[in-house]
C-alpha cells in the first residue's frame, strides 16, 4: 500500500521532511504505522501527536487504505 505522510509543526523537523511517500505492505493500521515511525525516527517517540487520515481524526485501530493521506498533528494552541 502507498501512503502520503504529512507532518506538522515540530514533527516536520523531527522527520526532516514536509512530506513522505511510503510504500509498505506490512502497514495495515495506524498502530502499525506508529511502530514503523518510532523505529525509523526514534525521536518521534518523545513527541505527542495525533493522527488524521484523509482529514479525519482517527485512533490507532483505524485500518488504512491504499492512497490514504495521513497527517501527524501535534497539539495546537492559539487564540
Amino acid at each position: 500500500m502507498r501512503f502520503s505522510i504529512l507532518p506538522f509543526g515540530a514533527l516536520t523537523d523531527t522527520l526532516s521532511a514536509s512530506g513522505i511517500s511510503l510504500t509498505n505492505e506490512q502497514i495495515l493500521t495506524i498502530e502499525d504505522l506508529h511502530q514503523y515511525l518510532t523505529t525509523t525516527y526514534p525521536a518521534i517517540a518523545q513527541q505527542k501527536f495525533r493522527y488524521a487520515v484523509n482529514q479525519e481524526m482517527v485512533d490507532t485501530t483505524h485500518h488504512l487504505q491504499d492512497g490514504d493521506e495521513i497527517a501527524l498533528l501535534p497539539p495546537f494552541s492559539g487564540g
